[in-house]
């Protein structure tokens, strides 16, 4: 089988957003992430139909659900807002006891609340404020540095996890010409072997933002990225370029909240036509304080295996 066909087979899936904001305690995130239910989520999962499953590693807090010894060295950030328990590993045991993937989020760049680990790392802003305040974009530096220790970063977690992880979706990629799009490392090709290094048939794929119609950045991305929003888009046929077509979408209100705004009937269709074209869908949904996904979205996703 070659890289990605198992995701054309697998047709849709799910997405969490697990995140907490940046005053939150290293105590208490570890305490969120000790109580997370991946036996529970996973087995919501299996009983919707969905293939796989998306979890946010972390955003812009700085606090992320595995633990990471080179971000704590980079950071020097004590104590470390890396939680002990490695969810990410737990919660992909649980759905590979029911045939399931994990598949996991990730910026491309630094947390932007946490100001401390921002100047560590060596980040820099695209936007004059902080993005996502609406300011005015400004030209991006390639920020090799950054780069190269974000980078160490993700290998460490992609040796950890091995095959556990079947794939990865990197955000904010909206600099690409002057970050990535580079003959020498550090560039799309650097980015993408230190994401595959625990295993060389993880999928990865790159968000410019959102777009319609759907792009792909590079050729060393397996699938589209494919965020959506209020726009959806046809999908054109089983590939673009050579990633395999795959868009991305939340049922509720906003990213993370609020009530479902799509009736099934939808959800069902938009699901099944581009599934019929070649072409994956994944649901983003709320979850509980527990990381159970709310009834509601139960409701909606079953709705598609119906």
């Amino acid at each position: 089988m070659a890289r990605g066909d198992w995701l054309k087979e697998a047709g849709w899936g799910a997405f969490i957003h697990f995140l907490t904001d940046a005053s939150t305690s290293a105590e208490d995130w570890n305490g969120r992430v000790d109580d997370f239910d991946a036996a529970g989520l996973a087995g919501q999962v299996s009983t919707v139909g969905a293939g796989y499953l998306f979890l946010t590693i972390g955003q812009n807090s700085g606090h992320y659900c595995s633990p990471n010894p080179t971000y704590d060295d980079l950071v020097g950030i004590g104590p470390s807002k890396c939680s002990g328990r490695d969810l990410v590993l737990d919660l992909a045991d649980a759905l590979d006891e029911r045939g399931l993937r994990l598949m996991v989020y990730l910026p491309s760049g630094a947390p932007a609340a946490d100001d401390e680990a921002v100047g560590k790392l060596g980040w820099r802003w695209g936007y004059e404020g902080k993005w996502p305040a609406g300011g005015r974009v400004r030209r991006m530096q390639r920020l090799a540095g950054f780069q190269l220790k974000w980078e160490k970063v993700i290998r460490e977690w992609s040796l950890r996890w091995g095959r556990s992880v079947s794939g990865w979706w990197i955000d904010g990629c909206y600099f690409s010409d002057q970050m990535y799009r580079h003959p020498e490392p550090p560039n799309f090709e650097s980015f993408a072997e230190s994401l595959r290094a625990g295993n060389q048939d993880a999928l990865v794929a790159f968000n410019p933002g959102v777009m319609v119609p759907v792009i792909t950045l590079t050729e060393h991305e397996d699938y589209t990225a494919g965020e959506i929003s209020e726009a959806f888009p046809m999908c054109p046929g089983e590939t673009v370029g050579n990633a395999r077509y795959h868009v991305l979408s939340y049922l509720g209100e906003r990213w993370g909240s609020g009530r479902p705004r799509f009736c099934e009937e939808f959800v069902r269709g938009y699901t099944r036509d581009v599934n019929l074209k070649g072409g994956v869908v994944t649901w983003e949904v709320p979850i509980e304080e527990d990381g159970l996904i709310q009834d509601a979205f139960i409701d909606q996703l079953g709705s598609i295996a119906r």
